[in-house]
């Protein structure tokens, strides 16, 4: 089931594996690349599993129209086990400090007898307009978040 609105995606999947096995791969940013559809997200920076909110880690992205090779630094806002996370992608400035994009990531999961229901939302309502018009915000269709939880899927089995 796919709710877009003008600046949100929401997706619904029902995945049949417990939450505890969808949020170990989550949690795990060494296993983000398994996440989506392309080839988008490249390899972590930071292994480290995300442990709660406030956590930054770092992962190694490619976008043609971004110029190519990149870095997201990502800031953990929500971190309930097996039940939700998110996170806030940006860049570090000069002097380290993050300065997000303007869109964010996540998942919420409600157990649905033998599987569980993931519910991903991607907002990009604060990202500011020029890096819309020089980019083109959203990157991305509806189709690609539904691709997304398939992928997560794929990546629990």
């Amino acid at each position: 089931m796919t709710a877009p609105t003008e600046e949100r995606y929401v997706v619904t999947r029902t995945i049949p594996a417990p939450p505890a096995k969808i949020f170990a791969v989550l949690a795990d940013p060494a296993r983000h690349k398994h996440t989506e559809p392309g080839d988008w997200v490249r390899d972590a920076e930071d292994t480290d599993p995300i442990t709660g909110t406030g956590q930054m880690f770092a992962v190694n992205m490619f976008l043609d129209r971004a110029g190519g090779h990149y870095v997201m630094h990502n800031v953990v806002t929500a971190f309930e086990p097996d039940r939700t996370i998110a996170w806030l992608p940006g860049q570090l400035d000069e002097s380290g400090k993050h300065s997000p994009g303007g869109w964010w990531w996540r998942y919420d999961l409600t157990p649905n007898g033998t599987g569980t229901d993931v519910t991903l939302t991607y907002d990009w309502s604060e990202t500011d307009q020029g890096f819309r018009d020089a980019v083109g915000v959203p990157v991305f269709g509806p189709e690609f978040i539904e691709e997304s939880l398939a992928a997560l899927e794929r990546a629990v089995r």
